[in-house]
């Protein structure tokens, strides 16, 4: 088997076989395969495509190429979340305690933010004394004593995927599809879920901007899923706005807070719900969706989510008083306005905009090896259709250590992300669609 043969073959549009996938990836990652003919692949992939067992195979070679998490220890059915990634979307601290205090065990591993997207690790890192590792035991065993663990992913979970992904990033082919969906499914799958559900962003804030495409992207994802033998359900959401109002790591922690306490931002709790109600369902711990619709609306009137909350942080060193109390959080020196520039109606708000200012004050990373600042972020104090006044306040930025150009700069951008029409928007839905193995379902709720 040569590689030159295998790039030419997809480069006329040929169908790869599991084993030439294998081949290409286990190479790649031994060094056999240098970085030139694995991008010229790539790039053939790219302009080619491959079916939906092609993706498939490469799924499942990437896992393969470390190490894969054995979650049979953990009773119960254990289901994955994962989002495409965008701005105040702080789904995961609110979605992981519900969905446990509803008897779901929640073991994931998340990530940390690079550029204009929040990280849940760099989130949950923000509470005192939180500790986000773990060894496989004492995951293990959280999960089953608590219901509930959150760690950040392993440093040899998917490595073909990493390399892989690091090439696709220099040589312009990050965006094909079926690249996409296998990196995404290949963690997955490595990190041990019997099932997944994804959470797929569509708009400014998301990395797939038009619903063609996060219905492309949600659809190869789905049938990965079905071929590996792991029932999987995508929601695509809208990222034309931040989801929640917070932008920030302790900010959103506090807003996960409120939002468990019922007074939080409305849109981060639908989409909790509705993702949730899914987990349920594949969890086998409701027949339908509705039926997991009313659990999950039980358990957080009851106050069982938010005791979850509280025992989950606990379970995992950190100061479960900060729930209670949320000035235990770390909160930022300075704080200042940002005005409305006109009169009439907030019609759009540029959720990457926002996502880079937080990201400016502290809140992301601009490279790599930046460091977080925990209390920097953005609260926003208006969302679409919003009425607004001249000069009224839009926007609160939470800083400490930004010089004043790039403060006058981080204004400027948050009061240009938003726009002022003379009438109200016509109503934006939440949620567009739901994939699952039987087709796709437009959202009606």
């Amino acid at each position: 088997m040569r590689t030159v043969d295998l790039i030419a073959k997809k480069r006329d549009g040929g169908e790869l076989t599991a084993e030439e996938i294998a081949y290409l990836i286990d190479g790649y990652c031994s060094g056999d395969i240098p970085d030139y003919q694995m991008s010229a692949w790539a790039m053939a992939v790219f302009f080619r495509g491959m079916t939906a067992r092609e993706t498939a195979d490469l799924t499942m070679a990437m896992a393969r190429s470390g190490d894969q998490i054995d979650l049979s220890g953990i009773e119960g059915v254990k289901v994955d979340k994962h989002s495409t990634g965008g701005v105040g979307d702080t789904v995961t601290l609110v979605l992981a305690p519900l969905v446990a205090a509803a008897g779901v065990p929640v073991a994931k591993m998340s990530g940390r933010g690079l550029g204009h997207t929040g990280g849940t690790i760099d989130k949950l890192e923000s509470i005192p004394g939180f500790c986000v590792e773990r060894t496989k035991e004492e995951f293990i065993r959280q999960v089953n004593e608590c219901g509930v663990a959150v760690i950040s992913q392993s440093g040899n979970i998917t490595p073909a995927d990493k390399k892989l992904y690091a090439l696709r990033d220099v040589t312009a082919t990050v965006n094909s599809i079926p690249l996409i969906a296998s990196s995404v499914m290949s963690k997955k799958i490595a990190s041990g879920a019997d099932a997944i559900v994804l959470d797929v962003k569509t708009g400014s804030g998301a990395f797939m901007k038009s619903l063609d495409e996060s219905m492309a992207l949600a659809q190869a994802m789905v049938d990965i899923g079905s071929q590996v033998g792991r029932e999987t359900v995508a929601v695509i959401s809208s990222m034309e706005e931040p989801l929640g109002s917070a932008i920030g790591n302790a900010l959103e922690v506090k807003e996960a807070i409120k939002t468990l306490k019922g007074a939080g931002s409305k849109p981060l709790l639908e989409l909790c719900l509705a993702l949730g109600s899914y987990m349920l369902v594949l969890g086998k711990q409701a027949d339908n969706y509705e039926e997991a619709r009313a659990r999950l609306n039980d358990v957080l009137a009851s106050g069982r989510a938010l005791e979850k909350f509280k025992q989950f942080i606990a379970a995992q060193g950190g100061d479960p008083a900060c729930v209670d109390e949320p000035e235990r959080l770390p909160c930022a020196r300075r704080r200042i306005p940002v005005e409305c520039p006109s009169e009439g109606f907030v019609s759009s708000v540029d959720a990457e905009q926002i996502g880079i200012a937080a990201m400016m004050l502290g809140a992301g990373r601009e490279m790599k090896d930046s460091r977080i600042d925990w209390s920097a972020g953005i609260e926003l104090r208006k969302r679409i259709g919003d009425p607004v006044s001249m000069g009224e306040t839009i926007a609160e930025l939470h800083f400490n250590d930004t010089d004043r150009d790039r403060l006058d700069a981080v204004r400027q951008r948050v009061r240009s992300a938003f726009s002022i029409a003379g009438a109200p928007p016509e109503p934006r839905p939440l949620i567009y669609a739901v994939v699952t193995k039987d087709g796709v379902k437009t959202w009606t709720e």
